[in-house]
């Protein structure tokens, strides 16, 4: 397969680190992952950490060369992950603890994605976006009954309010699975925890990605989300691909993961 690949994180204003981020890849299948710990949860950073660690290592164990139902094992997985958060130790006031989960499955040219919560994923073609995933929130309801507009939402003071998790309130889960999408030439995946893409507009997201290689167009977009919030910013965490035969050729003998360090 040939692609490029870059991760990207700043703590912003907050007091710790809680979303995490990994690939994975053979060399007919790559993984994207990026879960966003809620901090208004016990040790949202475990939960995080538990569903991008649940999905890089069912990845690596499956056995054959390719999966022979991506959107199942994307599924599988997720709730394999929401139910190992549900073993951990939690604090009985506030509930166990959870966090926002988008995966990716990229296998024979085609993208298979799963979410919960409100952490992204865009496909951006043609300068354009040509398909992101649906936040699971509050916000997003009203946006959907018309309630509120696009600016509305995006400025909404409970916007960062979701309606879905892995962990947390324990029948507060479920898996969100998108239409499987041909990829081309020249597309861009990005992966966002809302600390990335909250301070723009979908517009703004795409220009980033216009000029530069994807590498440096990320770091931009992150520190650029964190001058935008002005002392008050989320944890901001990325991850971008871009896709086609002018990218770098990625072969392998035995499954590779890179999983973001974040302190």
């Amino acid at each position: 397969m040939k692609f490029s690949v870059h991760q990207a994180s700043l703590i912003g204003d907050r007091k710790y680190n809680q979303d995490r981020v990994a690939y994975a890849y053979r060399n007919d299948a790559l993984l994207l992952v990026l879960a966003d710990g809620m901090g208004g949860h016990f040790h949202g950073e475990l939960a995080a950490a538990m569903a991008v660690e649940s999905f890089v290592e069912l990845f690596a164990r499956h056995i054959d060369a390719t999966f022979a139902d991506p959107q199942a094992f994307l599924a599988d997985a997720m709730r394999h992950a929401h139910h190992r958060i549900m073993q951990l130790p939690h604090d009985k006031d506030v509930g166990f603890p959870g966090t926002t989960c988008v995966v990716a499955l990229i296998q024979n040219g085609n993208l298979y994605v799963a979410h919960a919560g409100d952490s992204r994923l865009y496909v951006l073609r043609d300068q354009a976006v040509l398909s992101r995933t649906r936040d699971h929130s509050m916000v997003q309801q009203w946006l959907d009954w018309g309630v509120i507009s696009e600016e509305e939402a995006r400025i909404h003071p409970r916007r960062n309010q979701i309606t879905n998790c892995l962990g947390g309130i324990e029948d507060m889960f479920y898996v969100e699975s998108a239409i499987p999408l041909g990829l081309q030439q020249g597309d861009i995946l990005l992966l966002g925890s809302d600390g990335l893409w909250g301070p723009f507009t979908d517009q703004e997201l795409v220009e980033s990605f216009v000029l530069l290689p994807v590498a440096k167009s990320l770091d931009n977009l992150v520190v650029r989300a964190y001058e935008r919030e002005s002392g008050y910013s989320d944890n901001i965490t990325g991850l971008v691909v871009a896709w086609g035969e002018d990218e770098h050729d990625h072969v392998t003998e035995h499954t590779a993961s890179h999983e973001l360090k974040i302190d």
